[in-house]
């Protein structure tokens, strides 16, 4: 599409918003249904593409691409009347006989900006929250996975394709689209193009939610069971290649079970993906040859205790493991996004709790211990996107978790309601009647001590109508409790 062109598209997806059909509920569970058509339909395509841009296996995108989406189209069908719905809120005496409530309203156009590395999930997840909400949406796809961006192009065929434009191209067309007013920016993908992006928003004053990454810390003690510990963090570092933004960029272990913790892993990695993942249909490329010299660049000075074979013209990286990594090694100066694992030995949980606070905070932060003291004091002393205790990536599953980062990892947040929540206005609403006017005349001039004490009394008493039915309720039960035995005494 040619530049020129990106303003109209936007100025079309606004028009059409201002028409008002998203607003209704059967016009979003319709559209959620056509998404869902689009997964069903296309999923031949969908999973072509994605073994030509990640080399991933059909069953690995059913998995780790397609499941979790169709749950997130389910759910949001399933619960659309229920988060649509106004929310009532406590009240104080002066408003008793007020209507006061929050009503979700659409923000108007949303810019949805996909990442590369699950180019269907991260793209149509927040797409699927967007709908429900009531907005329109301008698709723009990374267009460094550019088989599957060609597959979402034909998402205006199932859905309003006046309503949700799909936008492909490189960085001109981004940053052309980044020029236009939108009503909210939903960005996945590295914090540098991040605060490009925000920089951007900052000119509409358009809020953003961003979904970063960052280095994210995995600390295994050395009581808990090492062999548990080790298959999961391997399988949490290098499904995708390593390409994950919530993998586990490195291990803090004290120097007594490194050995151990190599020799698991080395394990796991061959029960998972043979004596040679190269030729193994579940394990995955980077994504591009540019990529590729960056993750290798990042073995400089540090010690390969596993892996380490590459192949420039597959951009293929096996699973690797680096020993005796420093703070100052060239492998921690980055995310690494890649399926390089390095070691950084240090003496406890204090010396690693101390180590993840003088960084940036994280995406995710993974602790692996059998105490919960351990686990606690790792929760408390630390803060992160979120924090997993035995476990890898699986928090992405559960859409009533909110998912995202904090500081220099993100912010904002999706998943399920999460994403509804995210692109609703959330309005505050109140219904008052013309009537009753003396409870207002404590407000009028002129102030005096007794409308001040009448104030106190009626601003600062919350009301509960959920604890006044209870009551009322009780106290009706109490009486027919009472009218019975009266009658049964009597």
């Amino acid at each position: 599409m040619p530049l020129e062109q990106l303003p109209l598209v936007a100025l079309q997806a606004r028009k059409a918003f201002q028409t008002g059909r998203s607003k209704p509920i059967d016009f979003r569970v319709q559209q959620l249904k056509n998404l869902q058509r689009f997964i069903t339909e296309k999923q031949k395509d969908i999973t072509d593409a994605l073994k030509k841009d990640l080399h991933k296996s059909e069953n690995g995108t059913l998995l780790y691409e397609l499941l979790g989406l169709e749950g997130e189209i389910n759910m949001a069908i399933a619960n659309l009347s229920v988060w649509m719905a106004p929310r009532p809120v406590a009240k104080n005496l002066l408003t008793i006989s007020d209507e006061v409530y929050i009503q979700p309203e659409p923000l108007g156009v949303v810019l949805i900006i996909g990442a590369w590395n699950y180019p269907i999930t991260v793209t149509l997840q927040p797409l699927v929250g967007a709908i429900a909400a009531g907005n329109a949406v301008v698709v723009k796809p990374s267009e460094v996975s550019c088989h599957t961006a060609k597959v979402l192009e034909l998402l205006p065929l199932y859905l309003d394709p006046e309503m949700y434009p799909v936008v492909t191209g490189g960085v001109p067309e981004t940053q052309e689209l980044l020029k236009q007013r939108f009503d909210h920016i939903f960005y996945t993908g590295n914090s540098m193009v991040g605060k490009l992006v925000m920089e951007a928003a900052a000119r509409h004053l358009t809020p953003v939610t961003l979904e970063l990454g960052g280095k994210n810390p995995c600390y295994i003690d050395k009581d808990c069971d090492l062999e548990i510990a080790c298959r999961r963090i391997t399988w949490g570092k290098y499904i995708n290649c390593g390409q994950t933004c919530i993998s586990p960029d490195y291990i803090l272990c004290e120097p007594s079970i490194q050995d151990k913790v190599v020799e698991e892993i080395r394990k796991s990695i061959k029960e998972f993906y043979t004596d040679d993942p190269k030729t193994f249909i579940d394990y995955g490329r980077i994504i591009n040859q540019r990529h590729f010299k960056r993750i290798i660049a990042l073995f400089e000075g540090s010690t390969v205790a596993i892996g380490g074979e590459n192949d420039e013209s597959q951009c293929y990286i096996a699973p690797t493991v680096l020993r005796d990594v420093t703070p100052e090694s060239k492998v921690m100066q980055e995310e690494i996004f890649g399926p390089v694992l390095p070691i950084v030995p240090i003496k406890g949980v204090n010396e690693a709790i101390q180590f993840i606070n003088e960084r940036e905070k994280p995406l995710a932060l993974y602790v692996f211990s059998s105490s919960n003291k351990v686990i606690k004091q790792m929760i408390s002393e630390t803060s992160s996107g979120a924090l997993l205790a035995n476990d890898c990536l699986i928090h992405y599953t559960i859409s009533d978790l909110p998912f995202g980062g904090v500081g220099n990892s993100g912010m904002g947040c999706y998943h399920g309601k999460s994403t509804f929540d995210q692109l609703s206005h959330l309005r505050s609403c109140l219904i008052k009647r013309l009537g009753m006017e003396q409870l207002n005349g404590m407000r009028y001039p002129p102030h005096t001590a007794e409308k001040l004490r009448l104030a106190r009394l009626l601003l600062l008493k919350q009301v509960s109508l959920g604890r006044v039915r209870h009551l009322v309720q009780a106290t009706t039960l109490i009486m027919l409790a009472a009218f019975v035995v009266q009658r049964f005494l009597r």
